[in-house]
């Protein structure tokens, strides 16, 4: 089967009719002249048989016409095809031979590659292993160098450690050695003050009372000073009360250890206690907030003290007319009073001139109190001081008062001297150190406190204050081993003072009274005849008249009534009497 032909290269019917035309223009050229020639009775056929015999021939001869003009076609075509075919042929040829060429080329050029590629991997190779070599050698170097550095530093770091622990030991040791002396100056104050006390009651000049007495103030503002540093020290400080101390004497207490205690104004109502094993704690930061208070406000403003009772404790507001603290102020003493262990165990920030926050701060961190500090109502800072439920309880029941007796005798542990309203008394803690020491703080070897000074010997004298056998004399001084009571040495000193002299030693109540009303004016600023326009002796100084006339010189003295006896009633203690943080708000 042959292809069929295109359109345009078929034979067109110009190109063809001619021949056509004249062989049937000669056919019938031939049949009119045959059929004229022929008979009439045979021209009929003639004319059929000639007429078919022409169209024959016309068709024959088109149809030899076109086959002659497809041949000719067919052969231009296939000479078309044949010159193609020559043509591709060349060209495969030629495309062959650029194959080839390209071939060689590309194969060269890969040669000459590689060869390149290879020299160029060889001097990198070459080069990285030198450099690799020379890197090798370095940190080898390094290395030694470093372990070198590293022996150094060790040996650097074993030094320093040493030189740490020797300053640790050193920091222990001075540390140590300063709660030594701490509890060594509190022995000592207290020695003083017990001293002071027995020439307070031997003399009766109203210049040598008034001197002892300042004397006695200054005394105890250095063992709050030594309760200072022992508490810095991490040693122990202060008495140890056998039983709840109410917050008036906690107050009282705490007046009568700072130099301004005359400007300290005290409006509680509370008839809350503080728990004896915490009770110095809290009176020794109330002390110091007070003290604060008074340095920083003008020298003639006042310190009003509040007391309010909240089901979360006990609220002391300290409120002073100084100057506000500022932002910067606030925070560093807030972080200074914070019961964090961190800041508690922080010395590095003190200096010799401000210890008192830090001193609360530890003193709440030990006893659970919250302090913060807030601008005051009267224009300067107020101290918020939280005690807590913990540490508080309720006042013991009163014990009646004892009579004033002609002979000395053998008081109980805990002394009950006359109330203000000549009835009750309110138990003043007269215990010894080992029965009111709290039961953390319990150790085979008592530390000095106020209630126990050390003294240079450890000779034991009974209560009756008769000196052991063996024991040297002393002049009549009864001497105690450590850790005894200042109750036990008092009564051992009545006892020998009795047998020298038998004899009771009277005492006029108004005079004494108006000495101790004379000094409370001396001090205070109050006219020297104001007690007489009144006609009557203060109350607080009679009633202290009679507890000494009642106890003959026996009791312990505690500071809360050294200065200012606690009132007979709330409401004769002062002229507010409010516990309203911020004062008496009708005023």
């Amino acid at each position: 089967m042959t292809a069929p032909i295109p359109s345009g290269e078929r034979p067109t019917l110009r190109a063809s009719a001619p021949a056509p035309l004249l062989t049937a223009v000669a056919a019938a050229v031939a049949v009119v002249v045959a059929v004229s020639l022929a008979p009439d009775s045979a021209r009929v056929p003639l004319a059929w048989g000639t007429g078919a015999a022409a169209v024959l021939l016309c068709v024959a001869v088109a149809v030899a016409a076109r086959a002659l003009q497809t041949a000719k076609l067919a052969r231009r075509r296939l000479d078309a095809v044949a010159q193609d075919a020559g043509r591709l042929l060349q060209e495969r040829a030629r495309m062959a031979e650029e194959f080839n060429q390209e071939r060689s080329r590309l194969a060269e050029e890969s040669a000459r590659d590689r060869a390149r590629l290879a020299d160029a991997d060889a001097r990198e190779r070459a080069l990285l292993t030198k450099g690799f070599e020379e890197e090798r050698q370095r940190l080898t170097a390094e290395i030694a160098e470093e372990q070198r550095r590293f022996a150094e530093l060790a040996e650097e770091n074993t030094r320093l450690t040493e030189r740490m622990r020797r300053a640790g030991s050193d920091r222990a040791a001075a540390i140590s050695a300063t709660a030594n002396a701490a509890g060594r100056m509190q022995a000592l104050s207290t020695g003083m003050l017990a001293d002071l006390r027995a020439m307070e009651d031997k003399h009766s000049d109203e210049e040598v009372l008034a001197d002892l007495l300042h004397l006695d103030h200054r005394t105890a503002q250095a063992g709050r000073l030594a309760d200072s540093v022992a508490v810095l020290a991490g040693a122990r400080s202060g008495r140890r009360w056998a039983r709840p101390i109410v917050m008036e004497s906690i107050l009282r207490g705490a007046m009568g250890r700072i130099g301004g205690y005359q400007r300290v104004r005290v409006h509680s109502a509370s008839d809350a206690a503080v728990a004896g094993h915490a009770a110095e704690g809290v009176m020794h930061a109330l002390a110091e907030l007070l003290d604060n208070a008074a340095n920083f406000s003008p020298p003639t403003a006042e310190v009003h003290v509040y007391v309010e009772e909240v089901p979360a404790g006990v609220i002391v507001s300290v409120e002073d007319s100084g100057l506000v603290m500022g932002d910067v102020q606030l925070r560093r003493a807030e972080r200074a009073v914070s019961a964090d262990a961190e800041n508690a165990a922080d010395l590095g920030g003190l200096t010799g001139t401000r210890l008192g926050l830090a001193v609360v701060g530890r003193l709440a961190r030990k006893h659970g109190l919250k302090v913060s500090f807030r601008p005051s109502a009267r224009g300067g800072t107020g101290v918020l001081v939280l005690i807590p439920q913990d540490i508080l309880s309720l006042p013991s029941a009163p014990a009646p008062a004892a009579p004033a007796a002609t002979e000395p005798q053998v008081k109980p542990a805990m002394a009950t001297p006359p109330a203000e309203d000549g009835s009750l008394a309110e138990p003043r803690p007269q215990a010894s150190y080992a029965a009111a020491r709290a039961p953390e703080d319990l150790d085979p070897d008592p530390v000095p406190t106020h209630e126990s000074p050390r003294h240079a010997t450890d000779t034991d004298t009974p209560p009756n204050g008769t000196p052991t056998a063996g024991a040297p004399a002393t002049g009549g001084l009864p001497k105690r081993r450590r850790g005894r009571t200042l109750a036990h040495a008092e009564r051992s000193r009545a006892h020998l003072t009795n047998q020298a002299d038998p004899e009771p030693r009277t005492t006029d109540s108004k005079a004494t009274a108006a000495r101790f009303s004379s000094f409370r004016q001396a001090v205070r600023g109050t006219a020297p005849d104001q007690a007489a326009v009144q006609g009557t002796v203060p109350e607080d100084d009679a009633v202290r008249v009679e507890s000494v006339q009642a106890e003959s010189g026996n009791a312990v003295r505690g500071e809360e009534a050294v200065r200012e006896p606690a009132p007979a009633h709330p409401s004769h203690a002062t002229s507010h009497t409010s516990s309203h943080p911020e004062g008496d708000t009708t005023s």
